[in-house]
């Protein structure tokens, strides 16, 4: 039962770079567009480019935690116990256990988009979120997704 975020709106791409908006944008290939699922991978260490959407986390003295609950342990309170285990799926889709201490926590999480909560493969790995400042969004994706209001201030960055 991982964590996510109900988001509402359309998955862009320019050149190789993704990026969520709240709007179509002119100058950007439409990936999907409808209601998706937010997903957060955490990073492996030393290899950052693979990440693990937690599902349940196994502590070394027997409790399981899931959901919110296993999120929030992890981000805050993990390093108690380093020899725990998450057990979920890779951003490539792919079944994973891994141990804590084997995670680079210290990195922000991969903002992982998936087409509905069965979903296990991700139909895109944002970099960005194109939205205006007055619109809502889940905090846990403004924290992990830096937002632009625009295109154009999009590009002055990449």
């Amino acid at each position: 039962m991982p964590v996510g975020d109900l988001f509402t709106g359309f998955v862009l791409q320019l050149g190789q770079k993704q990026a969520l908006a709240t709007a179509p944008e002119s100058g950007m290939d439409l990936l999907a567009q409808g209601n998706f699922i937010i997903r957060y991978g955490l990073r492996y260490l030393g290899k950052l480019h693979i990440s693990v959407v937690p599902g349940l986390v196994a502590l070394d003295y027997g409790e399981f935690l899931t959901g919110e609950t296993a999120w929030d342990f992890l981000i805050n309170g993990s390093n108690l116990y380093p020899r725990s285990e998450v057990l979920g799926y890779r951003n490539d889709g792919r079944d994973e256990m891994i141990v804590i201490k084997a995670l680079d926590l210290s990195v922000p999480p991969e903002v992982l988009v998936y087409a509905d909560t069965s979903a296990i493969s991700p139909i895109a790995k944002p970099t960005a979120l194109i939205a205006p400042a007055d619109i809502p969004l889940p905090a846990r994706l403004l924290e992990f997704l830096p937002r632009f209001a625009t295109l154009a201030e999009w590009q002055t960055v990449l």
